[in-house]
C-alpha cells in the first residue's frame, strides 16, 4: 500500500489541490459487485463521469469547451472484520484544466456545499440504477425493485454469507 501511495505521488497526481471520497454501496450491490466485476468496472465509470461533469459544471464550464478533471479510483473488496464489503476510495482533483494551444490551465474549485454533495449523490444514485437497468441487473417491479441473479457456486455462497 505504501508503495502504491508513493507511486500516485510521485508520478500520477498533478500538484494541485485534490479532495478525497470513500463510495460505500448497500449489501446487496456489494454481494453483486463482487460477484460481477464488469458490472462494478461500467458503474465506476458511470460514477467518474457524474463526478467529473460535476466539477466541470460547478467551474462554469462545460465539455464541450474541453475542459476536464481526473480522479483516481482503488477498489476496496473487503471491512475492517475482513467481511466482504465493496466499496470505493476515490480521489478527485479539486477543480479543472482548460487547455489553449499547447499549454493547460488548473481552475482550483471553492469547497462544495452540502446541497452540491446531496445533488452529486442523488445524480450517482439515478445514473447507477439505469446502469444497472440497462445492463439487466435490476429489474424494477411495482412491488419491489430486484436483482436478476442467483448464486452461481460455492464461492457466490461464501460471498453472500460474508456480506451479512
Amino acid at each position: 500500500m505504501i508503495e502504491t501511495s508513493a507511486h500516485l505521488i510521485d508520478h500520477v497526481r498533478p500538484p494541485v489541490p485534490t479532495r478525497q471520497g470513500v463510495l460505500s454501496f448497500p449489501w446487496p450491490l456489494r454481494f453483486l459487485y463482487a460477484s460481477r466485476p464488469a458490472v462494478l468496472t461500467r458503474t465506476l465509470g458511470v460514477i467518474a463521469r457524474a463526478i467529473e461533469t460535476d466539477l466541470i459544471h460547478r467551474a462554469g464550464l462545460t465539455r464541450k469547451c474541453g475542459a476536464r478533471s481526473g480522479i483516481i479510483t482503488l477498489v476496496q473488496r473487503f471491512g475492517s472484520a475482513l467481511n466482504l464489503n465493496v466499496h470505493l476510495y476515490m480521489i478527485a482533483l479539486d477543480g479543472v484544466y482548460t487547455f489553449d494551444d499547447d499549454s493547460s490551465r488548473f481552475n482550483p474549485l471553492k469547497a462544495p456545499t452540502s446541497a452540491d454533495l446531496q445533488s452529486l449523490l442523488d445524480r450517482i444514485i439515478h445514473r447507477t440504477i439505469s446502469q444497472l437497468e440497462r445492463d439487466g441487473v435490476l429489474i424494477q417491479d411495482t412491488e419491489q425493485p430486484y436483482f436478476d441473479f442467483t448464486e452461481a457456486d460455492v464461492q457466490d455462497t461464501f460471498n453472500a454469507a460474508s456480506v451479512r
